[in-house]
């Protein structure tokens, strides 16, 4: 299917703890019984994101296991990439009576006067992970990326983490950025160290490996920021975010970035922690979507259960997910669409954004978003109407020797084929006229 590599969520060893601070938490129980009606305690093998110790959990067959799936990936061109979580540890982790140094501290008042923000940890006061614009999460401890007996140990989690695998997904990587640290955590850190915490977790990494690729799972805007502190990719959340809700526009406005910024995003249209997209958006909505995230410049990526059109999101705790039934439609769509990829190698050309136009009285164009792909003498058309309702349009192509020849246009998703005069469209642009949601993958080739 043109896939280049396999992210595994949930390979470290879980959290005994956050398993049992999981079955007292009302609010995840609601939504384990949400997701498995049938649900039993069994189920709650524990939070992926709340990892006790970086070494492979036995219950997936320990090191050893990983090694051979890795070597069997290999095999088959895939490379293997792994979760990291910087921001945070398994209350159970080593580290805390170890070297409880390693954790923003507080005191007997903030565990007396703040509710579940802080926890006694041998008579350590450590305070539970978070994200500043929620409430603490209750099951993990939070690590002080200000620390320099932090980052040390951090640099040897990573090096042990690199010889497994070929990347790594750093979670909510934003977190670590000195600011925001500063701003969440303020005078329990101290001043920020002269050095950005990822500039120094990847650049050691890549002293050993310099081939390591680093994703950075990122919100609130802070992509440029990561790319330039080393992350190789960071998540698309804003594109996202568009095509769940607003316009063609908006979405037009978002990809006329630059491409540097836009060849180190990761586009994706469902993920773990948002809604799946067969319940997120309408059929022929998500047709389009996919459509726009699998034809873009960036890395991909394509989550378990999508292609089936699976609707129910099981959450990060449990062993397994409902049975569903398999929408055969949306997973032929799914496998043409790769394969249309596939074939047109698009990756490998090089990618612009289009104009478009319309009449002084149809406004419908604004629905119609569109960019090609060239290299040699490949060139590729891709045109979406992104809304429901039946949109005109010219597109303007930015090849220079159109003119004087008859252009074959094949649909790579649905086989029609369209003969368009040269001269018309480098003159006046492409016309098309697209049904709601519809959208056009074209070849074009010299009749």
């Amino acid at each position: 299917m043109g896939v280049d590599a396999v992210w595994l969520m949930g390979v470290w060893e879980r959290s005994p703890a956050g398993i049992c601070i999981a079955n007292e938490n009302e609010v995840l129980l609601a939504d384990f019984h949400h997701a498995l009606p049938d649900y039993t305690s069994a189920d709650n093998v524990g939070s992926a994101y709340c990892v006790r110790r970086y070494v492979i959990d036995q219950h997936l067959g320990g090191p050893e296991g990983l090694a051979l799936a890795r070597q069997m990936l290999a095999q088959r061109g895939l490379r293997l990439i792994l979760d990291f979580v910087p921001n945070h540890v398994a209350t159970d982790h080593p580290w805390i009576i170890e070297h409880p140094e390693y954790f923003v501290q507080g005191t007997l008042d903030d565990l007396v006067q703040t509710h579940g923000e802080f926890f006694d940890a041998g008579g350590t006061v450590i305070a539970n992970g978070r994200d500043p614009f929620f409430r603490p999460w209750p099951d993990v401890a939070q690590l002080n990326a200000f620390s320099s007996f932090l980052r040390k140990a951090t640099i040897e989690t990573l090096i042990s983490i690199a010889e497994l695998c070929d990347g790594m997904r750093c979670d909510m990587a934003m977190l670590l950025i000195n600011s925001i640290f500063k701003r969440t955590w303020g005078g329990r850190v101290g001043e920020p160290p002269l050095e950005e915490y990822w500039s120094e977790m990847i650049k050691s990494v890549r002293l050993k490996y310099p081939n390591m690729l680093f994703m950075a799972e990122t919100y609130w805007g802070l992509e440029w920021d990561l790319q330039q502190l080393g992350f190789d990719y960071c998540y698309d959340k804003r594109l996202y975010d568009r095509l769940v809700h607003d316009n063609a526009e908006s979405v037009r406005l978002h990809l006329s970035a630059g491409l540097d910024y836009q060849d180190r995003l990761v586009r994706f249209i469902e993920n773990h922690d948002e809604l799946r997209a067969a319940a997120t958006f309408s059929p022929g909505k998500e047709r389009a979507a996919a459509v726009i995230l699998m034809t873009l410049p960036g890395a991909k990526l394509i989550y378990e259960g999508q292609l089936e059109g699976r609707k129910v999101r099981p959450p990060v705790f449990l062993a397994r997910r409902p049975i569903e039934p398999v929408d055969l439609d949306l997973q032929a769509f799914y496998h043409q669409l790769l394969a249309a990829m596939k074939q047109a190698g698009l990756h490998e050309g090089e990618w612009q954004l289009c104009e478009r136009t319309g009449w002084p009285d149809n406004s419908s164009y604004m629905n119609i978003i569109a960019w090609c792909w060239s290299q040699n003498e490949s060139r590729y058309l891709v045109v979406v109407n992104f809304s429901e309702h039946q949109s005109q349009a010219r597109i303007h192509l930015p090849w220079n020797n159109l003119s004087g020849r008859t252009w074959q246009l094949i649909d790579l998703m649905d086989g029609d084929v369209f003969q368009r005069d040269g001269d018309e469209m480098d003159q006046s642009g492409l016309y098309v006229d697209l049904p709601g949601w519809k959208f056009h993958f074209l070849r074009f080739k010299i009749d």
